[in-house]
């Protein structure tokens, strides 16, 4: 059965976006980007909300991106991507396919098919009604040396507790940890 992960920056007061949805302070650099090819080669579709579907689609396909993070932007680019939306009416990124119902349903028959694990990048909303659906299995959380007093929050509308289990960290020479942690629920191991 294949995992779905979700990997999310956010500052050490926990909002993963500052005001007028600011992103400028994420804490990107060499280290960084060998994780990020690391986590894109153990993956075999990336999964996007709107918002975060609009980011990536306007950025990686740019010759700006292409030249400058040349690794990065063909796993970006070349990936199967699924983007969540009730509001978009098509997509035009390569290999992209628009869901707009059904989610839960649409990731349990995913995460029954053959395959490497999916990647949830960034997608607050998305996230937030999968980790309540009980639907994510693991979270990469990856805290930047910062503290920012507003933004948006990561788990904003997350209206339960979610019980989660510490399963491995990373400190990055920049100051970033990531840290790792298991979904755990009924009759699911620790």
């Amino acid at each position: 059965m294949r995992k779905l992960l979700v990997f999310n920056l956010v500052t050490l007061d926990g909002y993963f976006e500052g005001l007028n949805r600011d992103i400028s302070w994420h804490n990107v650099d060499a280290e960084f980007n060998e994780y990020a090819i690391d986590m894109l080669n153990s993956v075999d579709t990336l999964l996007f909300g709107r918002v975060t579907y609009d980011l990536m689609a306007g950025f990686w396909p740019t010759p700006d991106a292409i030249k400058n993070d040349p690794v990065v932007a063909e796993k970006m680019n070349s990936l199967p991507k699924i983007v969540f939306s009730k509001t978009l009416k098509k997509v035009e990124w390569n290999n992209t396919r628009l869901v707009k119902e059904n989610i839960e349903e649409e990731i349990k028959n995913m995460k029954n098919q053959p395959g490497k694990d999916m990647a949830l990048l960034g997608s607050g909303s998305i996230q937030s009604q999968l980790a309540q659906r009980g639907l994510i299995d693991e979270y990469r959380i990856m805290v930047n040396p910062i503290i920012l007093g507003n933004g948006t929050p990561l788990f904003k509308d997350i209206n339960e507790r979610l019980k989660l289990k510490l399963i491995k960290t990373r400190t990055f020479r920049n100051g970033n940890v990531l840290l790792y942690y298991h979904s755990v629920s009924e009759g699911r191991p620790l």
